[in-house]
């Protein structure tokens, strides 16, 4: 059996563990076999998850009378309901709850894991899949902290699995991937800050003029990993243009894969999605869903964002 071998990219401060999703593909011939980990945060389609066979491993919302399992019995819709007079509370899969995964990914004879979690400033899944990771002993590991959010993270691992199917190898991934960190970025048109706001991720005094003037923000994250606002634009279809000139102005004219998500917001990004196809015609668009329950709880209604990728 090999040893572990760890390999930690930057550690940093985070506000809350989210959930895994394991992605497991074979490379390499009988005797190598990887598993992708990567958080439920990431934001991967249904669709993508039996593409890839995934598994799942949820994060939970709390409510007063219930701990709710993301995606099993409660779905953003609930939470959009039950705005604004409730705003849950999100917690994070133990250590325990990582390493019962890990077991269950060594008794189905995979030997590598390539890991991905969402910014290591936002979140301490990072922290947590590496401390686990780093004292396995049967499992040869890779963790990336892909520095964003959201299908901005979920996107690495999504090429790092198309590659796998196209042969590349574990150890060339763990090359390629923190260069393909930079390459990749999603950016969110907010209707409302309230939420961001009582969730500790933008400013208050940057939440109180945005309402008065009626601002609309488009937010991302930085080299940092930590959200900041890209743009504020008043009125909501002067936004949705902005958003799509800032995935195009990032994209540039080379190939790319792109995503469009929404928070209760699936009307606006229905009707962005020609202006996107029409707009990035060297892109090709792979995914379209609603955010996860969980960050909806830290965005609210309105949202559409647009993630890409760099080929």
């Amino acid at each position: 059996m090999q040893k572990n071998r760890k390999i930690l990219l930057t550690q940093r401060h985070s506000y809350e563990i989210l959930d895994y999703i394991v992605l497991i593909t074979t490379y390499g011939g009988s005797n190598m076999k990887t598993a992708i980990l990567i958080d439920s945060g990431c934001d991967v389609s249904d669709e993508l998850v039996q593409k890839y066979h995934m598994k799942v491993m949820p994060l939970h919302i709390i409510y007063p009378e219930k701990d709710y399992v993301d995606g099993v019995d409660i779905f953003p819709e609930t939470i959009y309901q039950r705005f604004p007079k409730e705003i849950p509370s999100t917690s994070t899969p133990s250590p325990q709850d990582v390493k019962n995964m890990v077991e269950e990914i060594k008794a189905e004879g995979y030997t590598h894991v390539l890991a991905f979690s969402i910014s290591s400033g936002l979140s301490g899944t990072y922290n947590t899949v590496s401390h686990v990771l780093g004292e396995e002993q049967d499992l040869t590991s890779f963790v990336l902290d892909t520095r964003s959010v959201s299908f901005g993270a979920g996107i690495l691992a999504l090429w790092a699995a198309m590659k796998l199917e196209e042969g590349m190898s574990y150890d060339e991934l763990t090359e390629a991937l923190p260069k393909k960190v930079k390459e990749c970025k999603i950016f969110y048109y907010m209707d409302t800050l309230t939420y961001l706001r009582k969730g500790g991720r933008i400013g208050l005094v940057t939440s109180v003029v945005g309402s008065m003037l009626n601002l609309k923000p488009i937010i991302s994250c930085n080299e940092e990993g930590v959200y900041y606002t890209v743009a504020k634009i008043r009125g909501s279809r002067q936004g949705l243009s902005r958003l799509l000139a800032e995935v195009k102005a990032f994209a540039g004219d080379g190939p790319c894969l792109t995503a469009l998500l929404n928070g209760d917001g699936k009307e606006a990004a229905e009707e962005l999605r020609p202006k996107l196809l029409a707009g990035i015609p060297q892109g090709t668009l792979i995914m379209e869903k609603a955010i996860t329950a969980s960050l909806a709880v830290h965005t609210g209604p309105g949202l559409v964002g647009i993630g890409a990728l760099k080929l």
